[in-house]
């Protein structure tokens, strides 16, 4: 029984005991939607010893809710003008009631993360704001340590590092109200040929196939590059270390990206012609180029140890990092802060930024994760160690938030453990990603309200933080936690939330999948995200069925609705660079980003 905001809703309890009895055994419940003379009864629910809890839950029975994830999306429902009637119809005064949280040892249902907060007319519920939708067991994967990519078929797709029917790791996908199945387990064949160990995460290439690399396994016992259909069928498409002395790279914990030209672009962490890492390229069929070594300049001043994968801009080009090298070295830091460096699709690398530039490495080190270019044209990353702040736990402190022009201008926006306790977390080691509020998201590692567990965060492109979450805010961590070596980064799906994983912890200790609401609203999302007049665009949505218009910059395109998470369609004459529009039963979704028409 759906009810709209407005109604009243009336929750009937009763129930006959023996006389003076405080709290019959169970009680029955009449959830009413007044407005529209609709009700939902419910018997025998047991008695919890104060009857007058049971009025909300009976309320909210009316939304026919069955799972966590079944909850409305904006993180918290209102009861406003709430009166509560005594058994003779006499309303009480200021009922002594509250919202208590089995989560910290009291209270109500655990796995939606109950809270809210209570007046004598007002009740609010903020029950869905952070959700744990899966706890991997070891058998269907163990220590997820990277993020997930939505498909254009409307699921999550992601990696866990170990666990699954061989001990290799997996590739599993999970639906966005939390149902997961696992497509892969790594280390099928013999001598783990077919790669294992993935750190990192999957990319979905034009062609709908997805793809991503294994850290270990392969031909050579040097990691892999794979593709997987949506589906779970799995092609080894290249074993690093094929080439003697390793020069074409070996160990790739970043996972790729496609580049406008349609190949795949990635790093190793080690290998190439000084077994420093390197920057490659492979087409989708599989046949690899190594377009950079690095540690190719003198005192690996150009940087060394690419720990995190690409990232094209606007521009064309590609950026990324390094987590060791550069040219400024200090006690804590001897092989160098790291660096920020920008490359060519066909291999002519420059070196942007050098860490720890500044005294004492205010301005960060480490930088671990890749780049995220906004909006404006600036990259967003973080560092995982140097800023301002250290303590006994972080003697070359908490990391940083930075951003940095195309050309190489970098600001320091947030140092890490700037607040008492380092509550404000420690050691972000993921990328950030821009929702479609133009704020950016990401997670640390280590620290938070609760220990050393991490947290979730937005920014704003100005350096303004708000702590979102702290991990193992309930008993037993069983809503997961970083390890403070790895945290993975987030991606907001069309439905407007935000999802990710831990590493750790859960109800079975290996690690979750989990969701955040942060209030945002459904839109769109093009793969590509450009494309020149005529070129093919799939267009991946929420709710997308009866559709009854698409357009590009206000220009109107021929196109088919494939299914209720994508359009098909072509760039149509006229076209320029701006917002992709649909137009469906239940309103207009514009794309997260600008379409760019070269």
């Amino acid at each position: 029984m759906s009810v709209s905001p407005g109604d009243e809703i009336k929750g009937t309890i009763w129930n006959t005991c023996g006389a003076g009895t405080v709290s019959c055994p169970t009680w029955n419940v009449i959830s009413e939607d007044v407005s529209t003379g609709l009700s939902t009864p419910l018997k025998g629910t047991p008695s919890e010893g104060q009857t007058f809890n049971w009025a909300f839950a009976g309320a909210l029975e009316v939304y026919k809710v069955g799972q966590c994830s079944d909850y409305p999306p904006n993180g918290a429902l209102t009861f406003s003008d709430v009166a509560l009637y005594d058994y003779n119809f006499d309303r009480i005064s200021n009922p002594g009631w509250s919202i208590i949280n089995w989560a910290k040892g009291l209270g109500l249902t655990p796995q939606c993360g109950y809270g809210g907060q209570v007046a004598a007319a007002q009740v609010t519920l903020d029950y869905s704001s952070f959700i744990t939708l899966a706890s991997f067991n070891g058998t269907d994967g163990a220590y997820p340590t990277a993020g997930l990519v939505q498909a254009t078929n409307g699921n999550l797709y992601g990696t866990t590092s170990t666990g699954g029917a061989y001990g290799g790791g997996t590739v599993f996908k999970i639906t966005p109200s939390g149902t997961l199945t696992t497509l892969y387990s790594f280390c099928a064949q013999s001598g783990c040929t077919d790669g294992g160990y993935p750190a990192l995460g999957l990319v979905q290439a034009n062609n709908g196939d997805l793809y991503g690399a294994t850290s270990g396994g392969g031909a050579n016992n040097g990691g892999t590059v794979f593709k997987i259909t949506p589906g779970g069928t799995l092609t080894t498409l290249y074993s690093f270390c094929s080439q003697s002395g390793c020069t074409d790279g070996i160990d790739p914990l970043a996972g790729l990206v496609q580049a406008t030209n349609g190949d795949l672009y990635g790093t190793t962490l080690y290998g190439g012609a000084s077994n420093d890492g390197t920057v490659f390229k492979i087409t989708p069929t599989g046949t690899l180029t190594t377009l950079y070594s690095f540690c190719s300049k003198s005192v690996c001043t150009d940087g060394n140890g690419p720990f995190a994968g690409l990232a094209q801009a606007t521009n064309g080009e590609l950026y990324g990092t390094t987590v060791w090298g550069g040219a400024n070295t200090n006690p804590d830091f001897p092989g160098g802060g790291g660096t920020v460096f920008k490359i060519t699709p066909s291999g002519t690398l420059t070196t942007l930024y050098r860490f720890c530039s500044q005294s004492g490495c205010t301005d960060g080190a480490r930088p671990a994760a890749g780049l995220v270019q906004a909006t404006s044209g600036e990259l967003y990353g973080t560092t995982v160690a140097g800023g301002a702040n250290t303590n006994p736990d972080f003697p070359s402190g908490g990391g940083t938030v930075f951003k940095i022009t195309p050309s190489g201008t970098l600001t320091t926006l947030y140092r890490f453990c700037s607040q008492s306790g380092c509550t404000d977390g420690a050691l972000p080691q993921a990328a950030l990603v821009q929702a479609s509020d133009g704020y950016l998201y990401g997670t640390t590692s280590q620290e938070g309200a609760n220990g050393n567990y991490g947290t979730v965060f937005k920014i704003t492109p100005s350096g303004a933080l708000t702590t979102l979450y702290s991990f193992c805010s309930q008993s037993g961590c069983t809503d997961g936690s970083m390890d403070g070596n790895t945290a993975a980064g987030l991606v907001q799906a069309t439905n407007g939330d935000l999802y990710g994983t831990t590493e750790l912890d859960g109800a079975n200790g290996d690690g979750t999948v989990f969701r955040l609401s942060v209030g945002l609203g459904p839109f769109v999302e093009t793969l590509p995200t450009s494309g020149k007049v005529g070129a093919a665009v799939k267009i991946l949505g929420t709710n997308l069925t009866g559709a009854t218009s698409v357009s590009f910059d206000g220009t109107a395109a021929v196109f088919t609705v494939a299914s209720a998470s994508e359009i098909t369609t072509t760039v149509p004459n006229g076209a320029a660079t701006g917002t992709v529009q649909v137009v469906t039963p239940s309103g207009t979704l514009s794309s997260n980003v600008p379409f760019r028409v070269p």
